[in-house]
């Protein structure tokens, strides 16, 4: 039994779930004073260094998938047949798997914060706190793949996904709000 899973058998659910609870509390509080601050107009190019910073992540996990797959080869823990049908006689080590798992996740819910951003870029409209959100967002979605590809510490995944889910939510509704669409 691996020492994750001994460790969810040894502790109560409500337990596991403290931290991940007060991650998420945390981001809300931190919501929930930023959307009381002052507002101010910026550049809306300031969105393009977290697409940016997000885009880099993609990239490093891309490449981590590649060279994780390729090692999983060479040494005989995958075969080439595996990554044909995603069946195999031996199961992968899911070390392996893991940073095609955190590709396939960063191919999902940031491309609606790309599309966000650029929304705000095409209509000129962003102020401190959106920006401030798109940081959250990126910030979230790097401590996501983190967690996911070196421990996948499930309780603590949710929490970031679910955070940087509320976090894009914002600054959707932030968006359409300030454009007369809500």
């Amino acid at each position: 039994m691996s020492p994750i899973n001994s460790t969810v058998t040894n502790i109560s659910l409500p337990r596991i779930y403290t931290a991940p609870c007060i991650i998420v509390g945390s981001v809300a509080a931190w919501l929930f004073w930023l959307l009381a601050g002052e507002h101010r107009a910026v550049p809306p190019e300031l969105l393009v260094s977290p697409m940016a910073t997000l885009f880099t992540l993609t990239a490093l996990v891309w490449l981590m998938m590649v060279v994780a797959r390729n090692i999983a080869v060479i040494r005989g823990h995958a075969s080439i047949r595996y990554f044909a049908d995603y069946k195999a006689d031996v199961p992968v080590d899911d070390r392996f798997e893991r940073p095609a798992r955190t590709f396939n996740n960063l191919m999902q819910v940031p491309a609606l914060f790309y599309v966000i951003c650029l929304l705000m870029l095409v209509e000129k409209n962003a102020d401190n706190v959106q920006i401030a959100l798109a940081w959250a967002f990126v910030v979230l979605r790097y401590a996501h793949a983190v967690i996911y590809m070196a421990v996948n510490w499930v309780p603590y995944r949710f929490a970031t996904w679910a955070s940087s889910c509320i976090v894009l939510g914002t600054l959707w509704f932030r968006f359409v709000t300030a454009v007369g669409l809500g």
